[in-house]
């Protein structure tokens, strides 16, 4: 397992020598030791990036879809392999590393096929004076800065629509998860990407290598995926350059059951809504508003169905709910879960963190939560559902819309216009209707509001990084 930079396609130790830890969520205790890159290991991957850019944006696309294609079989070849990193360094259950693992290369896949369709137009001027010719060309040097949730998917999810439309990149991974960030680099090499193309830097100082990247007028790009506090941040930071930037953030997804849903339907939904990797994503159900003539039966089914999940070390293989990703991220839960009880709310089921080692949190459902809950305010990143009851269709959406956050919502009925009509309402840019599940490599990802700029997947995925160049002809 590789432990150093990636940078111009060796692997190489950050210039200061230091090294950081990486830890086991099940346990606290270190698994490897990372190298530590610093502002001036940045600049170098800058450097690197840059070199290589003028010959990958000259490559054929067909060229450059080879190897993403490559790339996609890699990982589907070791996919156990890589569900166990997953597990090992972010604590999430193996059946929830397996199906990212399955996710993360699909958009190799899917952007190896996009990289042929970069397509630009051609038209005649109103005026009939000239053509209007559009060309679509690469933005060049990208700085990539993804979260520990999931660490394989948001790098693909960058990587892929990056390499498919001809620009080179600089991965910042998360501290907590770098060693898959690693291992996707040596697959990428493995791949035919060639010398600088990709480089993996991952780093305990991450403002200051971020801000050092940012502040290179060869970077292009910022394409950032985190919390909507620090996405403000480098939004400021990236306009002292005007450099493009793409922002996928924090979430408080309203989860909406109606009277007339299919309640084991919005159950089975809820589930996988809320509990996909714990809780631990900026998809997940944070806030539950069901109609109140199914409210204490929907809340029954829901905590059966908590209760009964199995928590362990993600890495076993009969593990449901893994532990929380760090010490941070399960007394945050607590104390959201606590400030909910002390409001007035009631456990149906969990409720209080456990005994021991490692940074559990148990699936928790709340009823009756008070309106000016913290926990309905903030995104939780953990298995805790909160219900709160409404009557009738405006009520709902004005609960669903009360949030500085628009990512994405769920919505409960089988009366589908009533379903459109609830969605079309809701501040969100993505609705699922029936579905516990959104995710879609060929699908555009991304929000509104607070919860950011631009989208990832889809054609729109290629399309953020690209530049279109308008030229005036005549023939």
């Amino acid at each position: 397992m590789e432990t150093d930079l990636f940078i111009a396609g060796k692997w190489v130790p950050a210039s200061s020598g230091n090294r950081f830890d990486v830890l086991d969520p099940a346990t606290g205790d270190t698994i490897a030791t990372v190298a530590d890159g610093g502002e001036a290991d940045a600049i170098a991957a800058v450097e690197a990036a840059a070199a290589a850019g003028p010959g990958w944006a000259a490559t054929p696309p067909r060229v450059r879809s080879e190897v993403l294609r490559k790339a996609f079989e890699l990982m589907t070849e070791r996919a156990s392999e890589l569900a166990k990193l997953i597990s090992l360094e972010n604590g999430k259950a193996l059946t929830d590393a397996k199906g990212e693992v399955t996710y993360a290369a699909e958009f190799f896949r899917w952007f190896a096929e996009e990289a042929v369709r970069g397509e630009g137009a051609v038209a005649t001027a109103p005026s009939g004076a000239n053509r209007i010719l559009v060309v679509r060309q690469p933005v060049g040097v990208c700085v990539l800065v993804t979260p520990w949730n999931f660490p394989a998917a948001m790098a693909t999810r960058k990587i892929g629509p990056a390499l498919a439309a001809g620009c080179t990149v600089v991965l910042k991974p998360a501290s907590d998860t770098p060693l898959t960030a690693l291992a996707m680099a040596a697959i990428l090499a493995e791949a035919g990407v060639p010398e600088g193309v990709v480089n993996v830097l991952p780093s305990r100082s991450s403002g200051k290598v971020v801000s050092a990247m940012l502040r290179d007028a060869r970077v292009r790009k910022l394409s950032f995926t985190g919390s909507t506090e620090v996405g403000r941040i480098l939004l400021a930071q990236a306009a002292e350059n005007v450099v493009n930037t793409s922002m996928e953030l924090g979430g408080n997804a309203p989860f909406v059951v109606f009277a007339d849903a299919d309640l084991d339907a919005a159950v089975d939904g809820a589930m996988i809504a809320k509990m996909r990797n714990g809780g631990e994503a900026c998809t997940a159900a944070n806030r539950f508003f069901v109609e109140a003539p199914v409210a204490a039966e929907f809340s029954r089914k829901l905590a059966q169905r908590m209760s009964a999940l199995v928590v362990g070390p993600g890495t076993d293989e009969k593990t449901q709910v893994g532990p929380l990703v760090n010490e941070d991220t399960v007394a945050k839960v607590d104390s959201l879960v606590k400030g909910a009880l002390d409001g007035g709310a009631e456990a149906v089921t969990g409720g209080s963190r456990p005994d021991g080692p490692g940074f559990y949190y148990p699936p928790t459902v709340l009823t009756g939560v008070p309106a000016d809950a913290p926990i309905l305010r903030e995104e939780i990143f953990g298995p805790v559902a909160p219900i709160v009851t409404f009557t009738g269709e405006d009520e709902a959406v004005r609960l669903a819309n009360d949030t500085e956050y628009g990512l994405v919502a769920y919505v409960y009925t089988q009366d589908l216009a009533r379903g459109l009509r609830v969605s079309e309402a809701i501040e969100a840019g993505m609705v699922g209707i029936n579905r516990g599940l959104v995710s879609d490599p060929a699908a555009p990802f991304g929000g509104v509001k607070q919860s950011g700029i631009g989208r990832e997947g889809g054609h729109d995925g290629l399309l953020e990084y690209l530049e279109s160049k308008y030229i005036a002809v005549n023939w």
